[in-house]
């Protein structure tokens, strides 16, 4: 997996993606990742993945409702 011409191209399209959708500096550069995760594509797999959420979690409304009290005594 490590030299896959097509595993490389595909974290390339979805980086592409994040960079062109999704809000500004929630994905680190691939120097940035290079030096936080490391040179891996699995690293840049998962540096992907955090600025996913992290998009999510910018987008979602509100916040989470805490857990209804029991009607219990």
């Amino acid at each position: 997996m490590e030299n896959d011409p097509a595993c490389r191209a595909a974290l390339r399209l979805i980086r592409a993606t994040i960079e062109e959708h999704c809000p500004p500096g929630v994905l680190m550069s691939e120097e940035q990742v290079n030096g936080h995760y490391g040179p891996t594509l699995l690293d840049e797999a998962e540096a992907l993945s955090v600025a996913i959420v992290a998009t999510v979690e910018r987008l979602s409304f509100g916040t989470p409702k805490p857990p209804a009290p029991s009607i219990k005594g």
